[in-house]
């Protein structure tokens, strides 16, 4: 029986896109919202679940993040990158009039992605928001009397029946979004498939207080062992003004050494550690982490 995938849906998302080049067969469920696809795994009605992480120009997705810390218990068990091409889409009907659209609907961080673009070509469209590029596009294909248009990929444009009237209208061709694949149990995702670029661990580190060096103390614990970190984030513990914790991505698998040997030494400082996955990442296209 084919594996059941939940992603933050409607149909032609970019979080669809990274379902449907990690698990091109498996049975594919769209969720209203990214709460809702992480909770569908874990009261079992779903195998996995796709959700945004971060992106390259908008930063961290804080939903995700929180609700990982706050609400679940999920492991993280694989990556996937994608990256973001946005285009303008009519209803066919409209596609001769389209410098004429009245609104430019899409997710806010598609809208700002293009917002040199909107400032430059459609200064006079009001800019509409809505919970995902997919849902924007699924509305003009149902509003057809409207002269509107929706930004997002090439997949919600075919999806929805639309006319791609400008291409690649981002502002930064370097633009890029994590995906990250929870499941119930620490699985294995394959390293055999074309897009296994590396590995990564994911640790959550809060400190015993806030003094005076603590954050080097923590770096420190990995800047002698050379484990290259790619990230390090600061998030409110929801506690009190001034409580946070750091999300701190390590760019290789769990040992059994050196990255155990780093959280033994945070936790003799006093310091919490969670790992909240060691997982392959995959890129889309021929992108690699190692000139991402």
């Amino acid at each position: 029986m084919a594996a059941k995938v939940g992603y933050l849906g409607p149909k032609g998302t970019f979080t669809k896109i990274a379902v449907n080049e990690l698990f091109p067969r498996e049975n594919k469920i769209p969720f209203d919202t990214i709460p809702a696809c992480i909770d569908g795994v874990m009261n079992g009605e779903l195998d996995y679940a796709v959700v945004p992480l971060e992106n390259a120009i908008e930063g961290s997705v804080n939903l995700t993040i929180d609700y990982l810390i706050h609400e679940s218990t999920l492991p993280i068990v694989g990556e996937i990158v994608v990256p973001i091409r946005q285009h303008l889409m009519v209803h066919p009907t409209n596609k001769d009039k389209w410098k004429d659209i009245t609104s430019v609907l899409s997710h806010p961080h598609a809208i700002a992605q293009c917002h040199q673009y909107l400032h430059k070509n459609l200064p006079n469209s009001k800019l509409e928001y809505v919970k995902s590029t997919g849902a924007a596009a699924e509305y003009v294909e149902e509003h057809p009397e409207e002269c509107i248009a929706a930004i997002g990929n090439a997949l919600a444009a075919e999806e929805y029946h639309l006319e791609i009237v400008s291409r690649d209208i981002h502002d930064y061709d370097n633009n890029k979004t994590r995906f990250v694949v929870l499941n119930r149990n620490v699985v294995d995702l394959s390293t055999n498939n074309p897009l296994y670029q590396g590995d990564r661990t994911m640790l959550m580190v809060t400190l015993p207080s806030d003094y005076a060096g603590a954050l080097h103390q923590v770096l420190s614990a990995f800047a002698w062992r050379k484990l290259n970190l790619s990230k390090i984030e600061s998030r409110p513990m929801k506690t009190g003004l001034g409580n946070y914790f750091f999300i701190i991505d390590v760019e290789m698998k769990k040992d059994d050494v050196l990255i155990p040997g780093a959280i033994g030494e945070l936790e003799s400082l006093g310091c919490s550690v969670k790992i909240l996955g060691s997982f392959p990442v995959y890129f889309v296209g021929k992108e690699t982490m190692a000139n991402k």
